[in-house]
């Protein structure tokens, strides 16, 4: 059988290629994308990983510095992906607010943070109903600010919390960051390499079954690793644990994002982070992870 052709007219003559070779073409061209944001995605986080461990580790004002910024450009990328301007008043309402609860919520306690928030809800319901838009719209804009403020401000303050729980905390930090991303870096080698059966198509095609389990490996590894390292007082049954839950809600919360991003059709919540995405891309499983550890290492370590 003779190759397919492709052909489009040029000067009054029709030049022809094989579609095979365009095909090739094509493939080669995507898999040196690939190389390049894998390279990209590499040093950048050899770069700012260090300084993040660094800042987690050493607590207090840095780690509240750092937190604080991550939360405001998290709840800036939720509201721009959902379409809420930065001309109009609950764009910085909502950035105000949720330093607001930030701050008290880290500095004086979560029930005050809460308090605030029922505050914002107030004055969001308010704002957003005296505004000329449809009863539809309105329901719409009000739930994504009210769900985006909720999620970030709630859940970034136990980073800090977790770290302040102990003098451990900074070690239960390593514990945390090095659970996540080596669950990250395995479910994604692993579901490369053997991933066949997809464990939530509709909301992340590219994960499967074989990284999920890939990466819950992660989190036990971390946990026999760091046992005998940093945490030998810990009983190890209770690092593992740690470690599952860790990885297993991290890889949660890395599902609800996308969820959230193939609603409003977006694929990244914003470019500021080369190779990464944005904010809420890389930290997505920290803000459910965090919760979590902080409840186990509070109820069942540190009772």
């Amino acid at each position: 059988m003779s190759p397919r052709f492709s052909g489009r007219i040029s000067g009054g003559k029709i030049s022809s290629m094989p579609l095979s070779i365009i095909r090739s073409g094509n493939a080669v061209s995507e898999r040196s994308d690939l190389d390049r944001n894998l390279i990209t995605r590499i040093i950048v986080a050899l770069i700012f990983g260090p300084l993040i461990i660094l800042l987690s580790y050493l607590g207090g004002y840095w780690l509240f510095g750092m937190v604080m910024l991550f939360a405001v450009i998290g709840i800036i990328e939720f509201m721009l992906g959902c379409g809420i301007r930065v001309n109009m008043l609950p764009f910085w309402l909502t950035v105000v607010f949720t330093a607001g609860i930030l701050t008290v919520s880290m500095l004086i306690s979560m029930t005050s943070g809460l308090i605030i928030l029922a505050g914002y809800f107030i004055c969001l319901g308010v704002i957003t109903a005296v505004r000329n838009i449809s009863p539809s719209n309105l329901f719409k804009q009000q739930s994504f600010l009210i769900w985006g403020t909720a999620y970030i401000s709630l859940l970034y303050p136990f980073v800090y919390h977790v770290r302040q729980l102990s003098e451990q905390g900074g070690d239960w930090m390593l514990f945390m960051f090095g659970t996540l991303w080596l669950s990250d870096t395995l479910a994604m080698f692993v579901g490369k390499a053997i991933g066949k059966k997809k464990l939530a198509p509709t909301v992340s095609p590219n994960k499967t079954i074989a990284g999920f389990v890939g990466g819950m490996t992660g989190g036990i590894i971390v946990a026999l690793i760091l046992g005998f390292w940093l945490l030998s007082n810990i009983d190890l049954y209770l690092l593992i644990i740690a470690g599952i839950l860790v990885s297993l809600i991290g890889q949660i919360g890395d599902l609800v994002e996308s969820c959230w991003k193939r609603a409003i059709g977006i694929k990244d919540s914003s470019a500021i982070i080369p190779g990464h995405g944005g904010v809420l891309d890389r930290f997505d499983s920290l803000l459910f992870a965090a919760p979590v550890l902080y409840l186990f290492l509070n109820h069942f370590i540190y009772r």
